[in-house]
């Protein structure tokens, strides 16, 4: 279905845009921080569809939970997530369809930048682990491609799917502590794609219907971007 190239090349448009719209901002250009080098302004990730916290709470952009995996906050953010997203997301495809693959991502993203908004809102700032304010980036939904893999290693009996999700969940704890890190959306996103995994039984084959839904998921996403630019702002 050209998944990957479509998010490849989505992802680097819309961080183009953000971009152009941070020079016309008095941020400008971010240049600190290790993933936010290079990067958006905050307002202007706001703008496309960043969320968290602040957007989805204060500002009433609930939407956001779709489309923020979409964005990202620097060049080694987008680099790095793009590099994870060529090297897991076929395997999930080989072993759902590539139908489910995009439904699993989209549980991953929703579900994780769901949780990482009601920890910015509802839960204190724990030192590591932060509470989402503002979020961006795919690796919520590639975390729940690699919860997908870890249920087919245990519904398939695949020790090789266990090991290669148990080297990447390792991957991510070990990220996590590094700091400017949403371990929120990273545990939500593996959350997400783990259940939608059970749902969508590997061992089962792919449906038409499923690939339908992966179109819908797809156009949601877009959807949510516009909607966000066409949002007025008001901060």
């Amino acid at each position: 279905m050209g998944f990957v190239p479509f998010v490849i090349g989505t992802c680097i448009v819309v961080y183009g845009v953000g971009l152009l719209l941070s020079m016309a901002d008095p941020q400008g250009i971010q240049m600190g921080g290790l993933f936010s080098m290079l990067g958006p302004s905050p307002i202007a990730l706001v703008r496309l569809g960043a969320s968290g916290e602040v957007p989805v709470f204060r500002l009433g952009r609930w939407w956001t939970v779709l489309s923020a995996g979409w964005l990202h906050a620097g060049l080694l953010h987008i680099a790095f997530n793009m590099m994870a997203l060529r090297q897991i997301a076929p395997a999930i495809a080989e072993m759902y369809g590539p139908g489910r693959m995009v439904i699993i991502y989209t549980a991953g993203s929703v579900v994780g930048f769901t949780l990482s908004s009601l920890a910015g809102q509802y839960m204190p700032n724990l030192p590591l682990i932060g509470a989402g304010a503002f979020t961006v980036g795919a690796s919520a939904a590639i975390a729940g491609l690699i919860g997908a893999m870890w249920h087919y290693g245990k519904r398939g009996g695949s020790s090789m799917a266990s090991s290669y999700a148990s080297s990447f969940v390792l991957y991510m704890v070990i990220i996590g502590f590094m700091g400017g890190i949403d371990n929120w959306a990273h545990g939500g996103g593996f959350a997400g794609g783990y259940f939608a995994a059970r749902f969508l039984d590997p061992l089962k084959p792919e449906r038409v219907d499923h690939v339908a839904i992966a179109l819908v998921c797809l156009v949601l996403a877009i959807v949510s971007i516009i909607v966000s630019v066409l949002t007025p702002l008001d901060i």
